[in-house]
């Protein structure tokens, strides 16, 4: 046994970075399919609505850890996929964030005035630009204060990824409580990081709010 040394905290720190890359790539990936569910369920087509809507019940009805155990250990049995636990990881949160990002940035076009579609068509617009131009502005600043909550949810999300085995903050706690034997110096640290890293987000988040006027 050994006691916690700087190189302890600094390994702490250190693995904050792979958490920064799992949030990233849940972003990078999740958010163009968001805006995607969120066009297919305000769509006037029934088709895609109900398609957006059984895969959004289907998603939000599994917690992200299931989803995590489905890709990393469910792949390779029922479809004899092998995953790293970083792709795995990915995945999941992916399809976490898209399907709650989707829902958010869906009420944010429904919040738009259905006048506003008219007057846009009203000036010749397109579909597409007349949401481009006029509803994804609006709909836009109503979805950021909730979007930037939504990331502070996605951060302590991505804790549970130590699950299948990825060092990232969480899992690195772990491995360095196992060796000091101070699991409460190391869980206390480790939550003081998770604090600081959200709390500017969430800060910023009610600012946004107070600003944007987005609870209205």
């Amino acid at each position: 046994m050994r006691s916690f040394s700087l190189a302890d905290f600094l390994s702490l720190l250190s693995a904050l970075q792979w958490t920064g890359v799992l949030v990233l790539i849940a972003l990078g990936f999740g958010a163009p399919l968001a805006l995607a569910l969120a066009l297919m369920r305000t769509s006037a087509r029934r088709a895609l609505r109900w398609t957006a809507t059984a895969f959004l019940q289907i998603v939000q009805g599994v917690p992200l850890l299931g989803l995590l155990m489905f890709f990393y250990f469910g792949m390779p049995v029922f479809l004899g996929v092998e995953m790293s636990p970083l792709v795995a990881v990915g995945i999941a949160m992916t399809v976490y964030t898209a399907s709650f990002l989707g829902e958010i940035w869906r009420g944010g076009i429904e919040a738009v005035k259905h006048e506003q579609w008219e007057a846009a068509a009203c000036l010749g617009l397109s579909t597409w630009h007349q949401f481009r131009y006029v509803i994804a502005p609006q709909a836009f600043r109503m979805a950021l204060p909730p979007t930037v909550g939504f990331l502070v949810q996605l951060i302590k999300g991505t804790s549970l990824a130590s699950i299948v085995g990825f060092v990232e903050l969480a899992r690195a706690g772990q491995l360095v409580s196992a060796a000091t034997f101070q699991p409460l110096l190391v869980y206390s640290i480790v939550a003081a990081i998770y604090f600081a890293a959200c709390l500017p987000l969430t800060l910023w988040a009610r600012s946004l709010e107070a600003r944007l006027n987005g609870a209205r």
